[in-house]
């Protein structure tokens, strides 16, 4: 039988990935400040994004998600590995998308991967302290314009 701490934990940690996934897909940039912690590492340069700190990071995806009308950003399957307030994990992500290109058609794609995570508790709850997208699968990407780059402006 789990420890009711550990089952506790294991079901925040789950909240925490939901909450990612819906401050995305709602482009509620400022959520992400419950999601990440004020020095999290973010790595999204295997699926085509970019890498830098959560700052550069928010500061960077309005621009960069722009040119897609509509993502979900579907979280299942985590293997979580817990070890008093810090923990790692591997969770599946399925991701559709719907691209807009500027002359043409939108486009409907598809990315599998997975999104490697350290997170520690803090005084609010669990946080990801890093985060490393590792590209699993696509189907169907249109070419693309390059994203763009992380701005030191945050």
């Amino acid at each position: 039988m789990l420890p009711l701490q550990e089952i506790s934990d294991r079901v925040e940690i789950q909240d925490l990935f939901a909450r990612y996934s819906f401050a995305i897909d709602e482009r509620d940039w400022d959520a992400l400040d419950s999601v990440f912690t004020p020095d999290a590492r973010i790595d999204y340069t295997e699926s085509g994004g970019v890498s830098g700190s959560f700052a550069e990071i928010k500061a960077w995806l309005p621009q960069a998600l722009e040119r897609f009308p509509m993502f979900q950003h579907m979280v299942a399957t985590t293997r979580l590995v817990l070890d008093g307030d810090i923990a790692s994990s591997r969770t599946i992500l399925f991701n559709p998308m719907t691209y807009r290109p500027a002359d043409g058609p939108d486009q409907v794609f598809f990315i599998g991967l997975w999104y490697r995570d350290k997170l520690v508790r803090t005084p609010a709850g669990w946080r990801i302290a890093e985060r490393y997208e590792e590209m699993g699968w696509n189907h169907n990407v249109p070419a693309m314009p390059p994203v763009p780059e992380v701005s030191d402006k945050a």
